[in-house]
């Protein structure tokens, strides 16, 4: 054990240092360990804490939540592991700080060190005195960028590990040490005894780092993108026609790499990036908030569009012809894929939310392209777009701009890329700023009111009639109650 600053793992004034005084201060043997404790190393901020409690952990994670006001529940309370969430910023909706308690595996702090997963995570430091236990060298792999196993039986142990260790590598820029890796590879068809809860979620943090499509390349290359989303990696070796620049499986990297410079280009005070991929038409949309509402799984919409972009073509292998002139085709292939991504997202157990959201995204992928294809975009086609996809359009404009720079990449026409950037900034435009008028006019006439001034019968042609009328309200073509009726009657007549 050695001595340590203790302002470098709890800033004075913070709330980890209040936490961390309190606890030392309830008379049990505690320490601050795993990924808190090593971000602090290497000077990166953390957003939770972890302490193992050499005693009762749920007994004194219930007296930190009482004494600051904070949510509590038991994550496991056969093995004594209990969570506490800060809400920080304004109110309940700020940013939500976990702080993890756990009774020490094994009854002792070696014990417990000896059970995790590399050694960089196998650092403990205890709060009364700042003692740093460091008995696999784990700062020395901090310093030499090496992630190693703590245990030769480490990935066995949760497999789920051999995803991690994919995303701190990458997160971290840090190599697998040789042996590490070796044992990476043995433990991957072990994968499929992880729960899907786990993998999903273990997905979702790679997913959320920069560099997302490099941490799939790697997920691929160990051989867990075949147990984890088999769809995807049928995709490689499929390959397609011109204007397409690469195979399905490296264009599909692309468009998830395209997608986060687009999500990162959004985000507040990125003019400059906006501008240099001719985006500035979009900087007066609201979308860095709309990337970071949390769905019903408590993912964000960012999360959601890089896995869309990751989805997006999964139907190309199952739709793939190869025509008289050599013209490879894939009709349908976005239909098909949606019925992959729902049953993939399901498998992954995402919500009925998220699985909906990414099924639509990958249902219409190419809209925005066709829509630019033609000429003028009439409201009618505003109007239908919208109607079919809701709100799930922004995401849907989004990742077309990231297929479209991928299908080009060196060889992108500056004239197609500004026509699809008009596209989709009008498609915002409506979405944003006209939405009443465009995509959910006010309701003008009912269906009782069809029945009563036509007598019509109760059936899909009342709906059809006043689905006919909410489309020329989004056109401009009607106005009041009256027209409404006007309108009506108008179509009664010709169908008469």
């Amino acid at each position: 054990m050695t001595e340590l600053d203790m302002p470098r793992f709890f800033p004075p004034g913070s709330l980890a240092e209040r936490v961390a005084r309190f606890v030392r201060d309830q008379g049990v043997e505690a320490y601050l360990v795993g990924g808190c404790v090593r971000d602090a190393l290497l000077g990166r901020p953390s957003h939770d804490l972890d302490f193992v409690i050499l005693g009762r952990a749920l007994a004194v994670a219930r007296r930190v939540a009482n004494h600051f006001g904070a949510a509590f529940y038991a994550l496991d309370a056969e093995r004594d592991t209990g969570r506490v969430i800060f809400r920080q910023g304004e109110g309940q909706g700020g940013k939500p700080f976990y702080v993890d308690f756990a009774a020490a595996r094994g009854g002792t702090l070696a014990a417990d060190l000896a059970l995790r997963d590399f050694t960089i995570n196998a650092i403990a430091v205890r709060l009364d005195g700042a003692q740093v236990v460091d008995p696999y060298g784990g700062r020395a792999g901090l310093s030499a960028g090496l992630l190693r196993a703590v245990s030769d039986r480490a990935f066995r142990d949760d497999p789920l590990r051999t995803m991690r260790g994919v995303r701190l590598a990458v997160e971290l820029g840090f190599e697998i040490e040789p042996h590490t890796e070796a044992l990476l590879r043995q433990a991957v068809p072990l994968l499929v005894d992880v729960s899907a809860e786990r993998a999903r979620d273990e997905l979702c943090k790679l997913l959320a780092l920069p560099g997302a499509a490099s941490s799939l390349r790697r997920l691929s290359e160990f051989g867990l993108l075949t147990v984890l989303l088999p769809e995807v990696e049928a995709l490689r070796g499929v390959t397609q026609s011109a204007p397409h620049q690469l195979e399905v499986f490296e264009h599909t990297l692309e468009t998830v790499r395209w997608a986060e410079e687009i999500i990162a280009a959004v985000q507040p005070g990125q003019q400059s990036a906006l501008a240099a991929l001719g985006l500035s038409s979009l900087s007066r949309f609201p979308l860095a908030a709309h990337l970071a509402e949390r769905t019903s799984g408590e993912r964000t919409r960012a999360i959601l569009l890089k896995l869309a972009a990751l989805l997006h073509d999964v139907g190309k292998p199952a739709t793939r012809t190869v025509e008289a002139d050599g013209r490879i085709r894939f009709l349908t292939h976005e239909k098909r894929g949606a019925a992959m991504t729902g049953r993939a997202l399901t498998r992954l157990r995402f919500s009925a939310q998220e699985v909906r959201l990414v099924r639509t995204v990958v249902a219409n992928h190419i809209r925005p392209l066709l829509l630019a294809a033609q000429g003028q975009v009439s409201r009618r086609a505003i109007y239908r777009f919208f109607r079919d996809i809701g709100e799930a359009g922004v995401n849907v404009a989004l990742v077309a701009l990231a297929d479209h720079r991928a299908t080009w990449g060196v060889a992108l026409d500056p004239e197609h890329w500004a026509r699809l950037v008009e596209v989709v900034s009008l498609l915002l435009t409506h979405w944003y700023e006209r939405r009443e008028q465009t995509i959910t006019p006010p309701k003008l006439i009912s269906g009782r009111d069809l029945m009563e001034q036509f007598g019509l019968e109760e059936g899909p042609r009342i709906g059809e009639l006043l689905e006919a009328v909410r489309e020329a309200q989004a056109m401009g073509q009607v106005h009041t109650r009256e027209e409404a009726l006007a309108w009506v009657k108008k179509l009664v007549a010709a169908a008469s």
